[in-house]
């Protein structure tokens, strides 16, 4: 399905193509701060359906532990953040829920990851599988 969304200021405006029903959750500790949530929501997209429409995001290149790099994309406007993806040539882009244009469009979460991280005053999802830590 096509899907469009944008910054909360409207600077960074995007398109892509994504499969319906294929958001995420990620309760770990990277994924709350940088989303500066309980958790952060996303829907994966194929580089070859994504198209920035306007703007430049800003990018941070983030050194996980295992010391594999990845970019994540902001406004550098208003700071919303708009996807990461592989630091080199990627092939996916993980695009935030909250910055698409009609978020409810893409189904529920098929899936959460970083369960042993989740908040205690967060409720389990029902229906929703987890996995305590990366798959």
């Amino acid at each position: 399905m096509r899907i469009r969304g944008q910054c909360h200021c409207g600077a960074i405006a995007y398109e892509a193509e994504v499969e319906p029903d294929n958001v995420a959750i990620c309760h770990c500790r990277d994924c709350q701060r940088l989303s500066g949530g309980a958790f952060r929501a996303n829907v994966s997209a194929p580089a070859a359906g994504f198209r920035i429409i306007s703007g430049e995001p800003t990018r941070y290149l983030k050194t996980a532990d295992s010391g594999g790099k990845r970019a994540h994309a902001f406004c550098g406007t208003c700071g919303s953040p708009i996807y990461s993806c592989a630091a080199e040539a990627p092939t996916r882009y993980s695009l935030r829920i909250g910055c698409l244009d009609a978020p409810e469009e893409v189904g529920r979460p098929a899936r959460q990851i970083w369960t042993k991280r989740r908040l205690s005053w967060l409720p389990p999802l029902s229906d929703v599988p987890e996995c305590e830590g990366q798959p």
